[in-house]
């Protein structure tokens, strides 16, 4: 139940003409505690809990639990979220023998587009595709708990 990821800015859009799957992503937090979020999303026609935990040094490890929730239940929670709403596009796709999810973001967050692989181990190789930008993994900012309360458009620039 750990989670080893790392997370990239996305400089330019050609990640979509590779993309082998894409779905809308609604969501929010029941809890943004840095200790423990609690989150509920809507994923296409599904609906999700997740539990994490606070980051390890260095920002790619952390306790995840997920489960599939029903999906009129998943919409009842989001009316109990705490302000500031995710929306987004999830772009999956395949670089060697891993998947980048791509997230562009809308609403509030505008403008953003994030890419995270999730790895084996920290010291999981990976090929890197021409379209991933800067590395963000250790930027709190870049949580999408963090996005919900302190959305992008406001951010100097």
């Amino acid at each position: 139940m750990i989670e080893i990821e790392r997370k990239f800015l996305v400089k330019s859009d050609e990640f979509k003409t590779q993309a082998f799957t894409q779905n809308k992503i609604a969501q929010g937090y029941l809890s943004s505690l840095p200790e423990r979020t609690v989150r509920i999303r809507i994923k296409g026609n599904k609906g999700f809990i997740t539990i994490k935990g606070i980051g390890q040094q260095g920002g790619m490890s952390r306790f995840e639990w997920e489960n599939e929730i029903p999906l009129d239940e998943a919409v009842q929670l989001l009316t109990l979220c705490e302000k500031g709403k995710i929306e987004k596009t999830r772009f999956e796709i395949k670089s060697g023998s891993h998947i980048f999810e791509v997230d562009e973001f809308y609403g509030e967050n505008e403008g953003l587009i994030m890419a995270e692989i999730e790895l084996k181990s920290e010291t999981d190789l990976f090929e890197k595709p021409e379209w991933l930008g800067e590395e963000v993994t250790n930027d709190e900012r870049y949580y999408n708990a963090y996005l919900s309360k302190n959305p992008f458009k406001d951010w100097e620039k």
